[in-house]
């Protein structure tokens, strides 16, 4: 009898993988509960927003690079790049303390996700089957949300039992162990070719890759919310009387993670737009939540809704874009999401931080906006899932 079992996604490339990407996200999540009082400190409140949104505007703006040179000279070295920004950084905050190089270094450390990210999406799509795609992005997901809730938590902790330098020193070893574990990775990109100044002439088609519209405008519409919680739940936290401000990042961080490890299965099975629209329907609910919080109870529950939005999204999106893609255009694919993402996060930490002026009365109103963007992707998505239904009638 022959065997149709899909061949196995848990091989020793993929676990190495899911242990760097443990590490990345640990080095550079661990710093977001503890910079927006750091800036304070400095004199810089006002600029709260830009320490998220300047992050994201780097990381942003280097994706079409890292897209067109993870495709061209290879997925190991974009990754290795991207964690020794990371540990560059990690060593340079305690030098930068005052506002403006503060700033300056931020909108540099946002190169770490630019490149980082891109080159992983691409690698998990080489080695794993297509049929199991989604739930292979699940559970390295899995792995980037352990670092995203032990990172904050672990920061916070660091930051108040010894100082925000051995925190800052701290990031940077764990993106150190990062580069280590990639440098002993095998490469996947079959025919690579010598860096070269030709790599980095960007075109249109390497900003945005018009095969995977619909996942990336809905990354887009959903991720306002991810800037507003990045940004403002330290300040919640604090105005809330909660002293670690990291416990929120946790709560999501850990729901997130628990919802990974199915989401993604589900959608290789039932398709990735239904699943899609339950993961919209809850992000609108964990922002309405999150708004009308009045004590921490409630203010984790939000967070618990959000953590399973962002479980369900993070992975089929990034699913549903590889799907779409070939593999001459991966990382150009992978890349344009990441666009849509990062511009989102970061014109939501904008946003939010313009809408809350420092005054907690605020927050609601933010939190409501958030609600609406995620409404839009919720519509759409219907929309198009509508159409897609009408046109398998008709054939």
């Amino acid at each position: 009898m022959q065997n149709t079992a899909s061949p196995s996604i848990f091989t020793t490339q993929f676990w190495l993988l899911g242990l760097s990407s443990f590490l990345f996200s640990s080095s550079f999540n661990m710093l977001i509960p503890e910079l927006p009082g750091y800036l304070s400190k400095m004199g810089g409140a006002d600029y709260k927003g830009a320490i998220i949104g300047l992050f994201t505007l780097t990381a942003g703006l280097s994706r079409p690079f890292s897209g067109r040179l993870t495709d061209r000279i290879g997925r190991v070295p974009v990754m290795a790049f991207g964690s020794l920004v990371c540990f560059v950084c990690g060593m340079l905050y305690p030098v930068f303390t005052t506002v403006m190089p503060f700033l300056l270094l931020r909108l540099v450390h946002g190169f770490s996700t630019g490149f980082k990210p891109t080159g992983t999406a691409a690698y998990v799509a080489d080695i794993v089957p297509a049929e199991r795609r989604g739930e292979a992005m699940g559970i390295h997901g899995m792995c980037m949300g352990l670092g995203s809730a032990f990172g904050p938590a672990v920061g916070s902790m660091i930051s108040l039992s010894f100082s925000l330098n051995a925190l800052f020193y701290t990031s940077s070893i764990f993106a150190l162990l990062s580069i280590v574990i990639l440098l002993n990775m095998k490469e996947t990109l079959a025919e690579k070719q010598p860096l070269s100044l030709k790599a980095f002439q960007i075109t249109w088609r390497d900003v945005f890759e018009p095969d995977v519209f619909s996942p990336a405008l809905i990354t887009f519409l959903c991720y306002f919310g991810f800037g507003a919680v990045s940004t403002l739940t330290p300040d919640f936290s604090e105005y809330l009387g909660l002293q670690n401000r990291g416990y929120y990042f946790m709560v999501f961080t850990l729901f997130s993670i628990l919802v990974r490890l199915f989401a993604g299965k589900i959608s290789d099975r039932h398709g990735r737009m239904p699943v899609t629209i339950v993961g919209c329907a809850i992000l609108i609910v964990a922002m309405v939540i999150t708004g009308l919080a009045h004590s921490v109870f409630i203010f984790l529950t939000g967070a618990a809704f959000f953590g399973m939005a962002m479980g369900i999204l993070s992975p089929v999106l990034s699913a549903w874009t590889v799907d779409l893609s070939g593999d001459h255009n991966r990382g150009r694919a992978i890349a344009t999401m990441y666009i849509c993402l990062e511009a989102s996060i970061g014109l939501g930490a904008f946003l939010s931080a313009a809408l809350f002026v420092n005054r907690a009365e605020n927050l609601q109103t933010v939190f409501f906006s958030m609600a609406g963007f995620a409404a839009a992707a919720l519509i759409y998505t219907l929309a198009i899932y509508q159409h897609k239904k009408r046109r398998a009638r008709v054939i």
